[in-house]
């Protein structure tokens, strides 16, 4: 029987710098953090792991940008104004707000070259 996922692990070039980023974007400190390792949890339960690419087991050639940290927000309102303050804080901004199939979305960047996309889900 496999446990409830419970953990996304994104592979970056420098935990410290990637934890410095994801706690502004979050509004929180990572839970945990080593040279080679962060840790944040997530309002859902879901954690989050940057974990070293030149210390990841066994190695990877994987960069970022080949998936999605899709983050799921209350309203439009939000969408646009989290849009707002992550580009005036200088995260790169992969798509501005748009209305797609699924509902009103943004893409940014980590510094990685992670998609995180915020969305506020199209209610039928």
């Amino acid at each position: 029987m496999i446990a409830t996922s419970t953990y996304l692990l994104l592979y970056v070039d420098s935990p410290a710098t990637s934890a410095n980023f994801y706690s502004r974007l979050l509004d929180r400190p990572p839970v945990e953090l080593s040279p080679t390792f962060a840790l944040f949890i997530l309002d859902s339960g879901l954690k989050l792991g940057l974990w070293s690419r030149q210390d990841v087991e066994p190695a990877t050639q994987v960069a970022g940008g080949g998936g999605e940290l899709a983050l799921g927000v209350a309203d439009n309102q939000t969408v646009d104004r989290l849009h707002s303050q992550w580009a005036e804080s200088g995260v790169s901004i992969a798509q501005d707000p748009t209305a797609l199939d699924f509902g009103h979305t943004f893409v940014a960047l980590d510094p990685d070259g992670h998609r995180l996309r915020v969305f506020c889900p199209t209610l039928e």
